[in-house]
């Protein structure tokens, strides 16, 4: 797991520890719309689980395939490595060379 996931991982489990002493918090107060809106948040925080399991689940499974392909053509993949580097090499230097004028 990289550090930009970690860190992702660590604000959605930060969200969701707010979230919970906000609702922890406004148990005890009366009132309606506190009510309403504590059974939103509540509802929120569990799409946001079911979201986040989803994106995670096809994450792996992506990183899992792309995986496959490069093991099975570890060849083409080089060579489709080498041609998107080129490309993006000689696109830099042109912009480069474009912003020195």
């Amino acid at each position: 797991m990289n550090k930009h996931t970690k860190a992702h991982n660590h604000e959605m489990d930060t969200l969701a520890e707010d979230a919970r002493a906000l609702m922890t918090a406004t148990a005890d107060v009366a009132g309606e719309k506190v009510a309403e809106a504590r059974t939103r948040l509540a509802a929120a925080l569990e799409r946001a689980k079911e979201i986040v399991g989803r994106v995670r689940d096809k994450a792996v499974e992506g990183a899992q395939d792309a995986d496959g392909a490069v093991r099975e053509n570890p060849y083409q993949a080089i060579g489709i490595a080498f041609g998107v580097g080129a490309l993006v090499g000689y696109l830099a230097m042109r912009r480069g060379s474009r912003n020195s004028d």
